[in-house]
């Protein structure tokens, strides 16, 4: 889930990009010379450059991972009127970075045979994208994870954008299940049909498009394992198992309908009109697979690091993760080139050469940006925590994508 508030966009907005032209992805990002220049130093200018962007209004930690060891700098306190300072490993809720998570559970279960990208929606969910111009039979697994469906955003519908911007006391614990929430989708007419394989694509972001995915990987993987004697698994319990387990993420989980963190975390707060303050920091309605993981910088810099060294998919799903459309929902980077959407992943052009790989999340008053170099030498977390009010996106996106550039090149940053 993304929650687009500047403009009241949607909830979760996709601040996540990619690179059109895919071949770029094959080029490791590098600093001058192969000289290793960015420093503490160079980290904690750029960082305080994101939280000018943010009027000061924000908490903001980033860890850069490199081959000599990591970089951090912090800047706030661990929440409104505290005298802690933000924790050097907050956890936070990695909202729409979730879908990353929940699209290698997917292209894993291509890689084993149980199910194939070019599967219709129809296929293994007979019925349930239908009505209003919505046709399951015409939308492919590879088109829910590129953003190329076209459905509607169950997190655009009026009642939903009511229920979280004017009345999130009453809502905060909300835990409607998937199917409910594509039901939402079903009752608008999708944006475009996807045309047939092989043209091009449209494309538009949609949390649906992730709930449904998610469906398809639990049916999926549920026949397999019947077949075999065995019992199936939630989504959640997939990404458990083959992702956090198995990269050994010991603060990354999926809390599901539990409202709270368990480890060091930063307190969320939000002015509201009538001059208080609404404390956002405990919630439930960011359960599912487009949304739901909770995760650390250092573990988000490991997960993204294992993809791109090919720790977590064979070499042919890891190439069709890169395989991109254009966007055009985020700022252009400083290499003054636009980037392309992947199947869960943005892929984007480095000023230095090359490309980085990376898909941000935006939650209420949460917004997290993990990147990684395409050789996986390189990662750099962001998370930026509201304390007052929320923030302009696009001037704080701008400030990551600076930040971003310098460290995954390598170089002083201006």
């Amino acid at each position: 889930m993304k929650v687009s508030l500047s403009g009241k966009r949607t909830i979760v907005a996709a601040w996540s990009v990619a690179l059109a032209a895919s071949a770029l992805a094959a080029v490791p990002a590098h600093g001058s010379g192969g000289q290793h220049r960015y420093g503490q130093g160079d980290l904690r200018g750029d960082l305080a450059a994101v939280r000018a962007a943010g009027d000061g209004q924000v908490n903001v930690v980033a860890r850069v991972d490199t081959p000599d060891g990591p970089l951090r700098a912090r800047f706030g306190t661990a929440g409104r009127g505290s005298k802690e300072p933000v924790p050097w490993e907050p956890e936070f809720r990695a909202a729409s970075t979730t879908k990353t998570f929940t699209a290698v559970v997917v292209l894993q279960l291509a890689a084993e045979g149980r199910l194939s990208l070019d599967d219709t929606v129809e296929h293994w969910l007979p019925g349930v994208v239908r009505g209003h111009g919505n046709d399951g039979s015409r939308i492919t697994v590879r088109d829910l994870l590129r953003q190329t469906s076209g459905l509607y955003d169950y997190v655009a519908d009026p009642s939903v954008q009511d229920r979280l911007f004017h009345h999130f006391d009453e809502n905060r614990y909300d835990v409607t299940p998937a199917p409910q929430l594509v039901a939402i989708a079903m009752s608008h007419p999708p944006l475009f049909t996807p045309g047939p394989a092989g043209t091009a694509r449209q494309w538009a972001y949609s949390n649906t498009n992730y709930l449904l995915a998610a469906m398809i990987a639990e049916r999926a993987n549920d026949r397999a394992e019947r077949k075999a004697g065995g019992s199936g698994a939630t989504w959640r319990e997939l990404v458990e198992h083959r992702v956090i387990a198995k990269l050994g993420l010991r603060h990354t989980y999926i809390p599901g309908d539990n409202p709270f963190l368990v480890g060091p975390h930063e307190r969320v707060t939000v002015d509201t009109p009538d001059g208080g303050v609404l404390d956002a920091t405990e919630l439930s309605f960011q359960h599912t697979a487009d949304s739901g993981v909770v995760s650390t910088p250092g573990d988000l810099n490991t997960f993204f690091r294992a993809l791109a060294t090919g720790e977590l998919l064979p070499a042919e799903q890891w190439r069709e993760m890169r395989e991109t459309v254009p966007y055009d929902d985020l700022p252009v980077p400083p290499s003054g080139r636009q980037g392309g959407y992947g199947l869960g992943l943005r892929v984007v052009p480095l000023s230095c050469g090359g490309v980085y790989y990376q898909h941000e999340g935006d939650g209420f008053g949460v917004y997290t940006r993990p990147a990684v170099s395409a050789d996986g030498r390189r990662a750099v977390t962001v998370s930026v925590t509201t304390t007052t009010a929320l923030i302009d996106q696009d001037k704080v996106n701008r400030a990551v994508e600076a930040l971003t550039d310098d460290a995954l090149c390598d170089r002083h940053a201006p």
